[in-house]
């Protein structure tokens, strides 16, 4: 997973309220568990004008002129701006793999579904929670200037935007781990000769759990 420390980088809008998992990332792409390959459908249904279907290739596809994401000045954003209760709907984790594929670094917006924004941190992807009049603010001066930035730091949990600082909360085991880079895996693995130590000690205790006693 990718560590985050700080970043800067073009902001991008999707300004709607209740953006839920199926508008992230649609329904028929979720057959594969790689984890790779969600970035090109992100948001498909909104990117595209006809509907997107696995392995197609989408550089053939007409693209809906209207929506943001397709609009020069955004090209290349790595934070997304967003409204209240983003990620809501069903769990799907490909709604964070998608977002992060594509190149989204981290989302800034008043709140989000709980099972989306724990995924989030599971994958290298950093939900801001921003009081709403700040968000609406950041939405503002980011329709008013082409290229419109903003720099996070993660390590003063601090979003700098307009000259200022805005500070968010975020929980301390999650910041290890993002500015670490670390997932659940790798988290493991950090005590992977413990572990090796105790599966030796079983083996020696309860040999029959592992075959070792034959009729």
């Amino acid at each position: 997973m990718k560590s985050f420390t700080e970043h800067t980088g073009v902001v991008a809008p999707m300004d709607r309220a209740n953006v839920d998992t199926d508008l992230i990332i649609p329904k028929q792409f979720l057959k594969s568990i790689k984890r790779t390959g969600f970035g090109p459908n992100l948001f498909d249904e909104l990117r595209y004008l006809d509907k997107g279907e696995p392995g197609r290739d989408n550089s053939t596809r007409p693209i809906n002129p209207e929506f943001p994401l397709n609009f020069a000045r955004y090209k290349g954003a790595s934070i997304l701006l967003a409204r209240e209760n983003f990620g809501c709907g069903s769990s799907r984790e490909h709604a964070p793999w998608a977002l992060e594929e594509f190149g989204i670094r981290a989302v800034i917006a008043p709140s989000y579904a709980d099972i989306f924004y724990n995924n989030c941190f599971k994958n290298g992807l950093l939900p801001i929670v921003l009081d709403e009049k700040i968000v609406s603010s950041l939405f503002k001066s980011m329709y008013d200037q082409v290229g419109y930035k903003i720099t996070i730091d993660l390590q003063q949990q601090s979003v700098i935007a307009n000259g200022e600082k805005f500070a968010f909360e975020i929980d301390e085991f999650r910041k290890h781990c993002l500015l670490n880079g670390f997932d659940d895996i790798s988290l493991t693995l950090q005590e992977a000769e413990k572990i090796k130590i105790y599966e030796q000690q079983r083996r020696t205790e309860k040999p029959w759990l592992f075959g070792a006693v034959k009729a």
